[in-house]
C-alpha cells in the first residue's frame, strides 16, 4: 500500500495539472454560457423576503440597499438598532417594499430563533438569508494581553452564521431559498496577524460546503469571498456584548486596500440572484491557491518578503480597551412601512 501511495504521489499531481490545462478552455466556455443563462433568468426579488444579519456594518448595509433596489422585503438584524433605523429609511427610498428592523445578537440562539419567527409571522416566508456578521483582527497571537477576546472572535465569525442558518433552514426549504455567506480569502490564504479570524473563516467555509451537499438543490448556498475591502472591520471596531464599541489601536496601523464595499455588495446580490455557488472579489486571489497546494514554499517566501516586520513586537491592549459608547442612544419613531422589533418586545411603527 505504501508503494502504491508513493507512486500516486508522483503521478497524480502532474497528471491532474495537465488534464486541467487541456480542459480549461472548455470549462471556461461552459461557465460563460451558464453565467449568461443565469443572468438572463436571474431570480426576481420583488416582494420576496430577505434577512440580512450584521446589517449595521458597511457590507451588510450595502447588501441591504442592493436588495432594496430589487424591491424586496428586507429584515435588518443587528445589535445597533439606532443605525438600522437610518439604513431602513434609505432602503425604503431605494425601492424596498417593506423594512423590518430587529435588534438581535446572532451569537445567541434565542435571539436568532426570535427574529426568524417574527419574520415568518409578518411575511410568512423567507427567501434569502444573508449572513454578513464578521469580526476581524490584526494582531499577532502572542501580542494579545487578554485572551477573553478569543472566544468572541470565534463566536461571531462562526456561530453567528450557524445559528441563523439553523433556524431559517425549514422556511428556506419551503420556497427553494438561498443562504448567502460573507466569507473571506483568509479562510485558505494565510496572512500574518489574522490567525483566529482565518481559523474561524476556514471552519465557516467547511461548514457551508458540507451543508451544500446535505441540502442538495433544496436550498442554494452562495459563498462570497473577498480580499481586503474598506469596512469597519479593517478600521478596528469591535462590538462588545453590551453594545459598546472598542478601538483596537494596532488596527489603525494597517491600511486596507482593494475595491470598495459597494462593488462587492453588488456582486454578492447579483451572484445570489443568479444562483452562483461562489462570488469572488477580486478573483485574481485564486492563483495563490495553486501555489499553496503545489508550491507552498514559494507562497511562504513571497509573504515573508511582503509582510516584513519593521519593529519589535510589543504587548498589545487587545481585548482590554476602554468602551467608547455605553448603551444605545434614544430611539426615534419612523413613519412609513418600517417595522421595528427590539430585543424586549415586538413593536410596530
Amino acid at each position: 500500500m505504501d508503494l502504491i501511495n508513493s507512486l500516486l504521489n508522483l503521478v497524480v499531481p502532474p497528471a491532474g495539472l495537465v488534464m486541467l490545462a487541456f480542459a480549461w478552455p472548455t470549462l471556461s466556455f461552459i461557465n460563460a454560457c451558464e453565467w449568461l443563462y443565469n443572468t438572463f433568468y436571474s431570480e426576481d426579488m420583488e416582494d420576496k423576503v430577505v434577512i440580512v444579519t450584521g446589517a449595521s456594518s458597511e457590507i451588510g448595509e450595502q447588501i441591504a440597499y442592493e436588495y432594496a433596489k430589487r424591491k424586496a422585503n428586507i429584515v435588518l438584524v443587528a445589535r445597533r438598532e439606532y443605525k438600522l433605523r437610518g439604513i431602513g429609511e434609505n432602503a425604503m427610498l431605494l425601492g424596498a417594499n417593506h423594512v423590518l428592523i430587529m435588534a438581535a445578537d446572532v451569537v445567541k440562539e434565542d435571539d436568532c430563533k426570535r427574529f426568524i419567527n417574527e419574520t415568518m409571522n409578518l411575511y410568512g416566508r423567507v427567501d434569502h438569508l444573508v449572513n454578513t456578521t464578521s469580526l476581524g483582527h490584526t494582531f499577532y497571537l502572542e501580542e494579545a494581553a487578554d485572551t477573553s477576546v478569543f472566544p468572541i472572535l470565534m463566536d461571531i465569525n462562526f456561530w453567528g452564521n450557524v445559528y441563523p442558518t439553523y433556524f431559517a433552514l425549514p422556511y428556506l426549504r419551503q420556497h427553494n431559498g438561498r443562504i448567502v455567506v460573507n466569507a473571506s480569502v483568509e479562510n485558505w490564504l494565510p496572512l500574518p496577524r489574522m490567525s483566529l479570524y482565518s481559523a474561524a473563516k476556514a471552519a465557516l467555509i467547511n461548514f457551508y460546503e458540507t451543508l451544500r451537499f446535505e441540502l442538495k438543490d433544496e436550498v442554494g448556498i452562495t459563498v462570497a469571498t473577498h480580499g481586503w475591502i474598506g469596512s469597519e472591520m479593517t478600521r478596528g471596531k469591535l462590538m462588545l456584548e453590551d453594545g459598546a464599541e472598542m478601538q483596537w489601536k494596532e488596527e489603525r496601523e494597517v491600511h486596507a486596500f482593494g475595491g470598495p464595499v459597494e462593488e462587492f455588495a453588488k456582486l454578492i446580490v447579483a451572484g445570489a440572484c443568479r444562483g452562483d455557488a461562489y462570488v469572488k472579489f477580486p478573483s485574481w486571489y485564486d492563483i495563490f491557491l495553486l501555489y499553496r497546494v503545489f508550491a507552498p514554499n514559494v507562497l511562504n517566501w513571497t509573504f515573508r518578503m511582503l509582510f516584513v516586520n519593521h519593529g519589535a513586537k510589543r504587548a498589545s491592549p487587545i481585548g482590554t480597551g476602554i468602551p467608547l459608547l455605553e448603551g444605545s442612544p434614544p430611539r426615534k419613531l419612523l413613519t412609513g412601512p418600517v417595522t421595528s422589533s427590539p430585543l424586549s418586545s415586538p413593536q410596530k411603527m
